[in-house]
């Protein structure tokens, strides 16, 4: 294995996976990671590694999403690993990059496991992003900018996600899993 392969990995093992489900992904995840040393980056044919910010506003009772251009539906900040096995850092530069904001910091390890496919798009076949999940905590100043990634950005109430039973399914369990923890 590499050492972008081997740095995935030991960030996946220390996960700590708070239910069966999650614990499933941990060991996808953990297999994808050893399956093959382009897995961080976006050439690589059948999926690779992303990494998502859980962007808490500082009093953690609301997230920042972002509605996606692409995807057109409202989303977690993130975005593609490019080669930087260092996942935590993606989410954090992502995050910074899709919302304009600064002061943010990343609280703690893994927050979340979450494959998916991306449908195709233009010479783009369909392809699975492995994202990794962070939460990402706002500073004092949670004036936000829109970039070119996003439709719109909005501070979404993480109580309302979690209530919402028509809620993209992967953020009202990230909701659940944040208003548990609190």
């Amino acid at each position: 294995m590499t050492p972008d392969q081997q740095l995935v990995l030991a960030s996946l093992m220390a996960y700590r996976a708070d239910d069966a489900e999650q614990r499933a992904a941990q060991a996808r995840f953990a297999a994808f990671a050893r399956s093959h040393p382009d897995c961080c980056l976006r050439s690589h044919p059948p999926g690779h590694f992303t990494g998502s910010a859980w962007l808490v506003s500082k009093d953690g009772a609301r997230v920042l999403l972002t509605h996606h251009r692409k995807l057109g539906r409202w989303l977690q900040l993130g975005g593609h690993a490019d080669g930087d096995a260092d996942l935590a850092r993606v989410a954090l530069r992502e995050a910074e990059e899709e919302s304009g904001l600064s002061g943010l910091h990343v609280e703690g390890g893994i927050f979340d496991l979450d494959c998916h496919a991306i449908p195709a798009r233009g010479t783009d076949p369909e392809h699975l992003h492995w994202d990794v999940r962070y939460v990402v905590r706002a500073g004092a100043d949670e004036r936000y900018a829109v970039s070119a990634e996003s439709l719109d950005l909005a501070w979404r109430s993480i109580a309302a996600i979690a209530a919402d039973e028509a809620a993209d399914a992967s953020l009202r369990r990230m909701a659940l899993k944040w208003l548990q923890a609190r």
